[in-house]
C-alpha cells in the first residue's frame, strides 16, 4: 500500500499516458531534490527508445495533462472552475467579474442545475453571467452542443463577448448547413423560427440553449415561443431586464417556457395568483416559486456602480437662410398631410420633418424621391425648394460641432439619423482638419470592427448613423454628440447605451443639439424636461413603451400632435398629456418588479 508521505513521480506524454510500462516511481519527500532510481531493464530499455524516437512532451503538455486529470475527478460545483481558468486572461483582456456575478452563476449551477431566467436590471451584465455559466459546463464536458438565439442586431455583440472574455468561438449562422455543423451557434431567433431552418432545429439535441430578450417570447401563440418550446435542450437560460412588461400571463409563458409545471396549469395559476392582469395575489407564495428559476440583481450596492452622466442641450440658432426654408418646408408638410396623395401615408412627411432638422443636404434629397415618386409637375412647391436647399450654404450645427471638438480634445462619437447628413459632417471636419471615421449600416462586419479598432487605438471622430452603431460598443469613448436627436427615443437611449455601459470607467458628456422653434425642441422638452429620459436606467424605456401597447409608432403619435396643433401652447399641452401617460406607467412597472422580486 502506498505511503501517504511518499510522492509519485509521473512521467507522461501529452494525452496522459505512462511511457514505462509495469512501473512504478516512488520517492520521499527528501528525495526530491537529489535522486536516482534503478528500473529493470527492460523499463530502461524502453525508455532509451522513447527518447531516441522523440516520445516525449515538454513540461507544458505535461502541464496540461496534469489539469485534464485534475479536471476529470471534479465533481460538484462547490468552487468555479471557470474563474481560475480565464484568470490570466482575464487580466489581459482588463476584466474582473463582479461579486454579484460570480455568486449569480453559482445559483445558476448549484440550485438551478442550468435551468434559469437572469433578469438583473440592465446593465448589470447578464451576458457576463451566461458566459460563465457556460463556460464552466464546457469545461467540465457536460456541454458540448450549443444553441444561442438573440435579436439579429445582437449576434455579433455576443460573438465578441465569447470571443474576447471567455475563449468561446463561436459561428454566426448564415444558412441552413450551420445548424447541424456549428457545436456553439450565435443565431437571429427571427431566422430559426421561420421554415425551413426550424424543422431542422427542433431535431437537435442541443446540451445548452441560451435567449437573449426573452421576454418577447412573452406570447405563447407566437412562432419564437413554439419554436424555444419545441427545442431539445438539457440546459437553458433566458437573459431579460423585464420578465413583467404587460401582464402576469406573459411571465407565466415564459416560466412555462424553462420549466413547466413549475407555476401549476394556467387556471391554478390564474385562480391562485392573480387578482387582475398586472396584480399579484399571494405575492409572498409567487415570489418563492419564480425564486427558484429566476434570479434578480438590483443596481446599488454590492453590484455595479456606473459612472455619471452630463447631459447638455445645446440651442442652435438657425441663420436666416435656414430658417426662410425650415418654415417653408414645414407649411409644406402640414398642407400636403390633407392632400389625397399622402392620405394613409405620412411616412414621406414624418421624414422630411426629421430631415429638414438634421441637415438640408438630407432634405433635399428627401424632396427629390418625393417628387419623382409622385410624379409633380414642374410648377411644384416641391420644386423651388429643392432650388432653395442646394443654394443654402451655411449650416449651423456643424458650426457648434467644430467649436466643440476643438474644446473637447479627445475621441469624439457623433451620432446622426442620415447618411447624407454623415457624409455632410464628415466633409465639414475634415476641412477643418480632423480626422474622422465613418460608420454605417453599408459596412461588412469586418469593416466596422477595424474602424473601431483605429477609433480606439488612434482617436478621432467616428461620425455613426443608427444602424452602423447596432451591436457595438465604445467604452473607450466617452464623449457623444447628438446631432440631431430621434424621434423615437428608444433610439436615443441605443445611442448612449453604446458609450455608458458596463466598462466605462469614466463620466459620459452628452451633447445634444436642438434647432430653436422646431420640432426638435419639443422632443427635447418632452424627453429632458417631462420625462426625465436621460436619468432614466437604461433599458427601462423600452419596458415602458411595450407596456403603453399604443396602436401608434412614438414618431406617428409625435407627428400627429405636430401636424394637428398650430400653436406651440396646444404642441406643449398634447406633450405634457403623453409624458404623463409615460411618467404613469413607468410607475406601474417599477412597483410590479418590486413585488415579485
Amino acid at each position: 500500500m502506498l505511503d501517504p508521505s511518499q510522492i509519485i513521480v509521473p512521467l507522461l506524454n501529452y494525452s496522459g499516458q505512462s511511457l514505462i510500462e509495469n512501473e512504478e516511481i516512488f520517492l520521499e519527500p527528501h528525495q526530491l531534490e537529489h535522486f536516482s532510481v534503478e528500473f529493470s531493464r527492460s523499463g530502461f530499455s524502453r525508455i532509451i527508445r522513447e527518447l531516441r524516437k522523440g516520445s516525449f512532451d515538454d513540461l507544458d503538455w505535461h502541464r496540461l495533462a496534469q489539469l485534464a486529470d485534475q479536471l476529470s475527478l471534479t465533481h460538484g460545483f462547490s468552487e468555479l472552475l471557470c474563474v481560475n481558468h480565464l484568470a490570466q486572461h482575464w487580466q489581459q483582456v482588463g476584466m474582473i467579474p463582479y461579486p454579484h456575478q460570480i455568486k449569480t452563476a453559482e445559483r445558476v449551477l448549484k440550485e438551478m442545475r442550468g435551468q434559469a431566467i437572469l433578469a438583473d436590471e440592465v446593465g448589470l451584465g447578464k451576458t457576463i453571467e451566461a458566459g460563465i455559466v457556460l463556460k464552466e459546463y464546457l469545461i467540465r464536458g457536460l456541454v458540448k452542443r450549443v444553441l444561442i438565439l438573440t435579436p439579429a442586431s445582437l449576434c455579433w455583440q455576443w460573438y465578441q463577448e465569447l470571443a474576447e472574455k471567455f475563449q468561446i468561438y463561436a459561428g454566426i449562422q448564415k444558412s441552413e448547413w450551420d445548424w447541424e455543423h456549428a457545436e456553439v451557434l450565435i443565431a437571429s431567433i427571427d431566422t430559426a423560427k421561420l421554415d425551413p431552418h426550424a424543422s431542422i432545429i427542433k431535431n437537435i439535441p442541443y446540451d445548452m440553449v441560451i435567449i437573449d430578450e426573452a421576454h418577447k417570447l412573452k406570447n405563447s401563440k407566437t412562432k419564437a415561443w413554439q419554436l424555444v418550446n419545441s427545442l431539445q435542450k438539457k440546459y437553458c437560460l433566458m437573459l431579460t431586464a423585464t420578465p413583467i412588461q404587460n401582464d402576469l400571463k406573459e411571465l407565466y409563458n415564459l416560466i412555462t417556457l424553462l420549466k413547466p409545471g413549475q407555476l401549476g396549469s394556467y387556471r391554478s395559476f390564474k385562480q391562485k395568483f392573480m387578482q387582475d392582469l398586472r396584480t399579484p395575489k399571494n405575492p409572498g407564495q409567487l415570489r418563492k416559486l419564480l425564486s427558484e428559476v429566476l434570479i434578480r440583481n438590483r443596481r446599488g450596492e454590492g453590484t455595479v456602480q456606473f459612472t455619471k452622466r452630463h447631459v447638455y442641450p445645446i440651442i442652435v440658432e438657425l441663420a436666416a437662410p435656414e430658417r426662410a426654408l425650415y418654415d417653408r418646408i414645414t407649411r409644406l408638410i402640414k398642407a400636403s398631410s390633407k392632400s389625397a396623395f399622402f392620405q394613409g401615408n405620412i411616412l414621406p412627411l414624418i421624414t422630411l420633418q426629421r430631415e429638414v432638422c438634421s441637415s438640408f443636404y438630407a432634405a433635399g434629397l428627401t424632396l427629390q424621391k418625393i417628387y419623382e415618386k409622385y410624379n409633380l409637375n414642374p410648377d411644384a412647391e416641391i420644386l423651388s425648394l429643392m432650388n432653395e436647399a442646394v443654394n443654402v450654404r451655411q449650416n449651423s450645427k456643424c458650426d457648434i460641432i467644430e467649436n466643440l471638438v476643438s474644446k473637447i480634445q479627445d475621441r469624439v462619437i457623433i451620432f446622426t439619423e442620415y447618411k447624407a447628413s454623415q457624409e455632410y459632417i464628415r466633409w465639414r471636419l475634415e476641412k477643418a482638419n480632423y480626422r474622422t471615421f465613418a460608420f454605417d449600416g453599408s459596412l461588412s462586419r469586418n469593416r466596422k470592427q477595424w474602424a473601431r479598432y483605429l477609433f480606439q487605438k488612434e482617436g478621432g471622430i467616428l461620425v455613426s448613423t443608427e444602424s452602423g452603431g447596432e451591436g457595438l460598443n465604445f467604452q473607450f469613448c466617452n464623449h457623444v454628440i447628438n446631432y440631431d436627436l430621434p424621434w423615437n427615443p428608444m433610439r436615443l437611449e441605443q445611442r448612449i447605451g453604446r458609450v455608458h455601459r458596463l466598462g466605462q470607467t469614466k463620466d459620459v458628456h452628452i451633447y445634444n443639439l436642438v434647432t430653436k422653434d422646431t420640432i426638435e425642441e419639443y422632443i427635447m422638452f418632452l424627453l429632458h424636461e417631462k420625462i426625465n429620459m436621460f436619468e432614466m436606467v437604461l433599458g427601462e424605456l423600452d419596458a415602458i413603451l411595450m407596456h403603453l401597447k399604443w396602436d401608434k409608432s412614438f414618431e406617428t403619435q409625435l407627428m400627429h400632435i405636430f401636424l394637428k396643433n398650430q400653436s406651440k401652447e396646444d404642441v406643449h399641452r398634447e406633450l405634457n398629456r403623453l409624458g404623463d401617460e409615460i411618467l404613469k406607467t413607468r410607475q406601474e412597472i417599477s412597483r410590479q418588479q418590486w413585488d415579485l422580486f
